[in-house]
Formats: C-alpha cells, structure tokens, sequence
C-alpha cells in the first residue's frame, strides 16, 4: 500500500503541473495492433483528461491502408516514406482512417469513461493541403521530381474545430487527410499533421507513440538511449546516422512543434504498457524528449 501511495504522490506535481494544459499525442504503430496495448493506451489518455489535462489524439493507420489494398489486389508502393496515392488508393485511405480506424478509437476511448469526438482533416477545412512533389537524387547526384499522387503538404490548419471540442470537455480524435485549394483530397503523413497541430495550438506537450525505444545512438542497444536532444543538434544526428529512415519525419514533426512554441516534444516507445502515463507523470520519463 505504501509503494502505491507513493507512486500516487509522485504523480501530484505533474498532474498539478499539465492541468488545463493541451496534449497532442500522435497514436501509431504497435499501439494500435495490439489489443491489449489499444486499452493501455485508451485508458491512459481518459486518465489524463479526468486529472484535468487536455489530450488532443492525432492518429495514422498505414499498415490498415495497405492491407485494404492487398484485398482489391493493389500492392503498395512508397517513395521516401510517403504511399503513392492514385485516385483509388486516396478513397481508400479516407474510408480507412477516417471512417474504420478514427471512429474504433473514438468507440475505445468512449468504452473507458472517455467522451471522444472524431475528425478528419477534411472536416471545417481543418487540415488545407497542396500537392506534394518529392524530390529524389540518384547515384550520380542528379535530382528529379516525382508524381506521388495525393500526397499534400500542410499549408494552413484551422484549430476552431479542434478547440471548440476540447472547451466543450470532449477529446478530439483526428485522421490524417486534408482538403487542397482545388478542392481535391490528400493522404497526409500522420507524424507530420500531428506536429503541425501541435504548433499551430502551442501545445504544453507533443508525445510520438512509436515502436522504438526512443533516439538510441545504436538502434538495437537500448542503453544508448539518448534522453534529452537539444533541437539544434538534430542536423548533427542526421549526418552522423543516428536518426535515419522513418524517425526523420517524426523528429522534423517535433522541430516543427518546437518552433511552433510547444514546450516539449517525446518519442516513446508505445510497446510498453502506459507508456503515455510513465512518460507524463513520472521523473525520469521513459524516451526521448526533444527541447529548444
């Protein structure tokens, strides 16, 4: 008993410190796979929204999207991490993220005491987009465009939908799409929409759920885990190849949180079972943060 009731007075200052305090989590990977996780974290965000904080859920749902496609014999194809997106694949990932997936969270959260609201990027005109080229070099350092379908790049976000949920109690659960001035649809990466969000609100905290430990300096040793990156050393980590792959875009989602004015921004591992609470609620925390 006395070991939970220190763990319970552990939690105070935190609790006292994020009340009333906006909290944009981006929910992916394993976390979302496992049912038992699922709970774990459900039951973490409606934990923090009853001790007064404010959760603000943004989520992905790629591997969904081509198991989807898999059905109607559609293979999947990426360039630099983003899903070529013709005109059937766009309706496909809309009817998976924002309808199957966006609303399953909403059904968890509500089925553990929550009361959760679900959006897209569509909705309000929250998320507006224009069409992203890429650019790739080959082996001889020549550069060429490429057409990836509706994939989009962030040009505004409209938080009043978002806020005028979040005041009314509510917590807002949102799907990665948005609308581009041409009235088209665009699959946007999730990593980057959530950290747009979070500027755009100057959230308190920007938590990535992720299927790493962390940032660690060797990606299968765990004791290299790197607890604290100061943002002007993310160049520097690049280079040196210890931040490669699909964390780029989650530590550029950060960077752009942090610029944004968001206070701090986490990588964590959502294999472990509330992780979203040991991060929030505890000293040490469990990933890596990155601050200005």
């Amino acid at each position: 008993m006395r070991q939970t009731a220190d763990i319970l007075i552990e939690a105070l200052p935190y609790i006292r410190r994020f009340s009333n305090r906006r909290i944009v989590i981006k929910y992916g990977g394993a976390a979302m796979e496992d049912e038992s996780l699922v709970h774990s974290v459900m039951e973490d965000i409606v934990y923090m929204k009853y001790v007064g904080m404010r959760p603000i859920v943004i989520h992905g749902g790629g591997p969904k999207i081509s198991a989807w496609m898999n059905r109607i014999g559609k293979e999947a194809e990426f360039v630099q991490g983003l899903r070529v997106t013709d005109t059937e694949t766009v309706e496909i990932a809309e009817m998976v993220l924002a309808g199957t997936i966006n609303k399953g969270i909403v059904a968890h959260i509500n089925q553990h005491g929550g009361q959760a609201i679900g959006l897209c990027g569509k909705d309000a005109n929250l998320i507006v987009a224009e069409k992203y080229t890429p650019t790739i070099t080959d082996e001889d350092g020549n550069e060429t465009s490429v057409d990836i379908g509706f994939v989009g790049s962030i040009i505004g976000v409209n938080t009043r939908p978002i806020i005028t949920l979040d005041e009314a109690g509510y917590i807002p659960v949102i799907a990665p799409n948005g609308t581009g001035v041409d009235g088209e649809t665009y699959n946007i990466n999730a990593d980057t929409m959530a950290g747009e969000i979070a500027s755009a609100l100057q959230a308190e905290k920007f938590i990535l759920l992720t299927d790493t430990r962390g940032i660690c300096r060797e990606v299968e040793d765990t004791s290299t885990l790197i607890p604290t990156i100061q943002m002007r050393d993310i160049k520097g980590l690049i280079e040196e190849g210890v931040i490669t792959g699909g964390m780029i875009p989650k530590i550029e989602a950060c960077e752009k949180a942090l610029l944004g004015g968001v206070a701090k921004t986490h990588v964590i591992d959502g294999r472990i079972p509330h992780s979203l609470l040991l991060e929030v609620l505890t000293e040490g925390g469990i990933g890596t943060e990155i601050i200005r």
